[in-house]
């Protein structure tokens, strides 16, 4: 918890949220983005539509869902579609305004790993895999990136390949064919970053409060580049911490009650 009241976490949260319109359809990752695209429907963006790759669409859940495949996205949707409508109708068929990802390897344009770190044949560990990503990235009319910042997670060149945000910069989603945006917006636990227009590497545009150039730069593995005019990010209001808050909170209660549940029925049985 900083001297301010909130943690690194938080304040990329709620930044996060803050970007996001009533009028936005997301398709929304686990973990981060999905608390930053929750945070904004309970808070300025109550009409906005969430869908989650399980086939949910307009889910309001209640606590933060464990997977796609978690129950409360279900429960609280309008109504439930199978996959392959989800990607071929909604996401495919240009529907869907942002698509919020996280990563576990970012470079500097915008291209995420999720599937291995190290050499493919012989990695020092596997992660989850794509799932939905590739085809988010790709046909979202844009991207929204977040990831606590560290050198480990920044890299200069990604391991692996898993979605395609800006390739090698410049115009190369456009020489591929691909028409939509990519990558336009990348929060951190740190600061907001935006595409060059031309070169589309990410370039720092907003410090959250208390934090340096110099702390961007140490948990970066590229050389940052900032904008010529740098803004400081504003502070959570109470509201909007409030609001993550009581998420988070609702979210273990009933996660430790599931867990209580699990460990009961497997000693009656």
């Amino acid at each position: 918890m900083s001297e301010l009241g909130f943690t690194p976490n938080e304040m990329m949260t709620i930044a996060a949220s803050r970007a996001l319109k009533g009028d936005d359809v997301c398709f929304v990752g686990i973990g981060a983005p999905s608390a930053a695209c929750n945070v904004a429907r309970l808070t300025h963006a109550p009409d906005i539509t969430l869908i989650y790759e399980s086939g949910t669409i307009g889910t309001a859940p209640d606590v933060l869902p464990l997977s796609i495949g978690d129950g409360e996205l279900c429960d609280t949707a309008v109504t439930t579609v199978s996959v392959p409508e989800m990607f071929r109708y909604w996401l495919q068929g240009g529907r869907i305004s942002i698509g919020f990802l996280g990563a576990a390897q970012l470079d500097k344009f915008g291209n995420i790993n999720t599937t291995v770190i190290g050499d493919y044949a012989h990695p020092k560990t596997r992660l989850p895999g794509g799932g939905g990503a590739p085809e988010i990235a790709t046909s979202s009319k844009e991207i929204y990136i977040t990831m606590a910042q560290s050198k480990r997670g920044m890299v200069e060149k990604i391991d692996f390949y898993t979605s395609f945000g800006h390739g090698d910069g410049g115009d190369h989603r456009k020489r591929l064919g691909i028409d939509t945006k990519g990558p336009t917006l990348l929060i951190t636990d740190l600061a907001i970053w935006k595409p060059d227009p031309v070169t589309k590497e990410f370039t720092v545009v907003s410090l959250h409060p208390g934090v340096t150039r110099d702390k961007v730069q140490e948990t970066c593995g590229w050389t940052v580049k900032f904008a010529d005019t740098l803004e400081e990010t504003p502070v959570p209001t109470q509201l909007e911490l409030q609001t993550l808050r009581d998420l988070k909170a609702r979210t273990d209660a009933a996660h430790k009650g599931e867990a209580v549940s699990a460990k009961r029925g497997s000693k009656d049985g």
